[in-house]
């Protein structure tokens, strides 16, 4: 079915999480005489903080650098867990009405832009009624995530038919999934594995983590007791602020660290995983990356409680390729079995760029992948469209933060200087090339031939590093030789 209506507004944000909430915010401070609405795809508010259910969910990074610029975390804990940040993405988006501005159950599935109209036609799909809304906009913004909500990523697992348990992703985690008294095998050695061990082993009778190749694994203090002391003699802003900027500076030093001295980091990590271990388990086979630091994102284990669990003998770590399942469990290319009564496959997420929404430029098909990256935010030849994209080796929203106040700096050029549209377009000469994220974690390569690539210098490539974007984006001139403003 299809509805003729149209809803039209000068700003559409996609995605009501973490960056969508933000960019809300920003739009309505910084350029308030705009209309804009929030279509978002789920009922509720909140992205990955509500759709993530599993146990022990929890942000991995700190909430002073995860949480909003414009609003203070006050918890104590700076590791939080899904519950905590999900109240404080909704209680930000109720105190600044950013709440009423949110149509739940819209479900972008085509957006199309028209150069004679200078407008943006989106095709919506409603959750409830199956129907197909019309809305338009001058400006589309994207704050959707890379993740594929609908679909995580297992591999294919010979005999899996055959196991008599219960296996799950754990994106797709419900309550009535029972682990208590139960041996459980956990396949996977990312954060979500690294998050679930020390949870389960809680009431599990044992956990095992099945691993094909180690990870780096850093014990973090759940607690950050300068920012709690800050607290106590400051304001609340004011402590947030000072608390952002040294852990911002404190972790931008510690990886740069890690990259320009990775033998030094190596042995640094492993030492450190060896301090948290102790004679619990063969550092050497199951921690002992053939990656350097950073290459991947590292996992954080909050008051070191993956390697207390397994310390105290209630999880261990098993690293050796799968062979087959079978009824009980899972046989190990080397023969051996493991027994199980739950089997999670925290094997991956799936990338997806813009919410797998079809775009389309003046009736020609607008591939991402066909594209490159201008300033982290923007597509060549994709006109009047932005979307927020976090860092790869820190907070998700420094980055997204930096995009959204970007975004309403170009409206407000736009509209002094009279342009209908923005179009990054690439320069005549030539501009090496090369993947978007630079890093060898299997989601990102499985997604590599999908996303836009980068470019080998400014404005084309994509710098993990918010100093640098902080000057790029907030503080640089807006006019440059790429971006093209058509009145």
């Amino acid at each position: 079915m299809s509805d003729t209506k149209r809803q039209h507004h000068d700003v559409l944000i996609v995605g009501a999480g973490l960056s969508g909430i933000g960019a809300a915010y920003h739009l309505q401070t910084q350029c308030p005489k705009k209309s804009y609405a929030i279509l978002e795809t789920r009922e509720n508010l909140g992205g990955t903080w509500d759709l993530f259910r599993y146990p022990g969910v929890r942000s991995d990074s700190d909430m002073h650098t995860l949480g909003f610029s414009f609003r203070p975390w006050t918890e104590a804990k700076a590791i939080a867990d899904g519950g905590s940040i999900l109240a404080y993405v909704r209680d930000t988006a109720e105190a600044y009405g950013i709440d009423k501005k949110i149509q739940f159950g819209r479900r972008v599935i085509a957006a199309a832009w028209s150069s004679d109209d200078a407008r943006w036609t989106l095709s919506v799909r409603h959750a409830e009624s199956g129907t197909v809304e019309t809305h338009t906009c001058g400006f589309l913004f994207v704050c959707a995530g890379y993740y594929d909500y609908e679909n995580g990523y297992t591999p294919e697992f010979a005999g899996r038919e055959k196991f008599l348990g219960r296996i799950v992703h754990p994106q797709f985690w419900t309550p009535d999934i029972d682990y208590s008294g139960k041996r459980v095998v956990v396949i996977g050695s990312g954060a979500t594995a690294i998050t679930l061990l020390p949870e389960l082993a809680k009431t599990a009778r044992h956990v095992t983590m099945l691993q094909r190749s180690p990870s780096y694994v850093m014990a973090v203090p759940a607690r950050d007791t300068v920012a709690n002391w800050l607290r106590l003699h400051l304001s609340p802003e004011r402590a947030y602020s000072v608390t952002r900027w040294k852990n911002v500076l404190l972790f931008m030093a510690f990886y740069e660290w890690c990259r320009l001295f990775p033998e030094r980091a190596t042995g640094f990590l492993i030492g450190r995983m060896k301090h948290g271990l102790g004679d619990s388990t063969d550092v050497h086979t199951h921690f002992s990356p053939t990656y350097r630091p950073w290459e991947q994102r590292l996992c954080f284990a909050p008051d070191g409680d993956f390697f207390t669990a397994i310390r105290d003998g209630r999880a261990d770590v098993v690293t050796e390729p799968i062979e087959s399942f079978t009824e009980n469990g899972l046989r190990l290319r080397s023969g051996r079995e493991l027994e199980a009564d739950l089997i999670v496959t925290a094997t991956g997420l799936k990338l997806q760029l813009f919410g797998g929404m079809a775009v389309t430029v003046d009736g020609h098909s607008a591939l991402p992948s066909d594209t490159l990256i201008y300033k982290g935010m923007m597509c060549s030849d994709i006109p009047n469209l932005a979307f927020a994209v976090g860092y790869t080796n820190a907070s998700w929203t420094l980055k997204v933060d930096l995009v959204a106040g970007y975004v309403c700096r170009l409206l407000n050029h736009m509209d002094a200087h009279g342009h209908r549209r923005c179009t990054p377009r690439r320069a005549t000469e030539d501009v090496a090339t090369g993947p978007l994220i630079d890093f060898n974690s299997g989601y990102v390569k499985r997604a590599l031939d999908s996303l836009p690539k980068q470019g080998n210098r400014a404005p084309w490539k994509l710098r993990q590093n918010y100093v640098l974007d902080l000057v790029s984006l907030k503080h640089a001139p807006l006019t440059d030789k790429a971006m093209e403003f058509t009145s």
